[in-house]
């Protein structure tokens, strides 16, 4: 009889794993678990701790929370946005670059958050209605032909 499957979150880290091109044992090591534990964890059949999660996300260098969130321990609560969508889209950057990307865009956002005046989002540049819009002066003098 084979057992349920616990979620999507051991499908997720085998993907981890697999685009960051380490082996299974490598990464057992280096999240300090045994591999029969973790190959049981990627096929579903078992449900990792917290504690686990955050071992095997410092093994894949990748973010605590991506894992969280996947294996449902906490709540997504924004939608990704264009930007990150992109950023996990991409396929000639690596697994690091892609996070360094996501946490610097991450800590960016969350700054906006927090109502830091110097980092409010920027507003597009568009006149209130009815003001003239003024160029520079762009004219050139009259050249005399020598």
């Amino acid at each position: 009889m084979e057992l349920p499957k616990v979620g999507s979150i051991g499908e997720y880290i085998r993907q981890q794993r697999q685009q960051a091109k380490i082996s299974l044992r490598q990464l057992a090591a280096q999240a300090g678990i045994s591999n029969p534990y973790l190959s049981q964890v990627e096929r579903g059949l078992r449900k990792p701790s917290a504690e686990i999660l955050n071992q095997i996300a410092k093994g894949l260098h990748i973010s605590a929370q991506a894992l969280y969130v996947q294996a449902g321990l906490i709540e997504d609560r924004e939608p990704d946005s264009d930007v990150l969508t992109a950023i996990r889209a991409d396929v000639t950057i690596t697994e690091r670059q892609r996070q360094v990307l996501i946490d610097i865009y991450e800590s960016f956002r969350k700054e906006n958050r927090a109502g830091s005046p110097e980092a409010q989002p920027s507003q597009p540049a568009e006149p209130p209605p009815g003001d003239a819009v003024h160029t520079e002066n762009t004219a050139t003098p009259d050249s005399k032909e020598g």
